[in-house]
């Protein structure tokens, strides 16, 4: 194999990564926004686990300032939590990508919730209302979503040859 690999798919992931914003945004019952999954922390953490290479902090960090916009929040404060959540992600890939399905999906729980932690602190130090119960929702599910999440995203990668 060449010192310089090529790379081929780098569209299909930018194409997810903006899906992952649309449902982000997308309108939902008010009952049901609170339990919005983290779309986009999902689809970075299957990326950076599935091609640790090519998608890590940096693009977390675009994707996190992109998503502060859409959001209104403070520049910075998801590009930051994502930042932090990929960086561990890119840390234990070898150890999350061989568990099966269902046991990935605890390190999701845990790694989209360092995630909130993170996004409900500089809520805290701007000011914000700090969180009630409902702010735990996304975590858990993300954790239900994550099965759904990893199986797309895998046959997009195989089926389309991203490396």
């Amino acid at each position: 194999m060449p010192a310089l690999a090529r790379h081929s798919g780098g569209g299909v992931i930018f194409f997810t990564l903006i899906v992952a914003f649309v449902l982000t945004v997308i309108p939902m019952p008010e009952w049901l926004a609170y339990a919005r999954p983290e779309w986009v922390a999902l689809c970075l953490m299957y990326w950076c686990i599935a091609l640790p290479q090519r998608v890590g902090v940096g693009t977390a960090w675009i994707s996190g300032l992109f998503l502060d916009v859409l959001r209104g929040a403070l520049l910075g404060q998801h590009a930051l939590a994502l930042a932090i959540v990929a960086y561990l992600a890119l840390l234990l890939h070898q150890r999350i990508r061989v568990n099966p399905v269902w046991q990935q999906s605890l390190s999701v729980l845990v790694l989209v919730t360092i995630y909130q932690i993170f996004v409900l602190w500089v809520n805290g130090i701007i000011g914000k209302p700090s969180a009630n119960w409902t702010s735990w929702l996304p975590s858990l599910s993300s954790m239900l979503m994550w099965p759904l999440v990893f199986v797309t995203l895998r046959s997009l990668r195989r089926g389309f040859g991203v490396t």
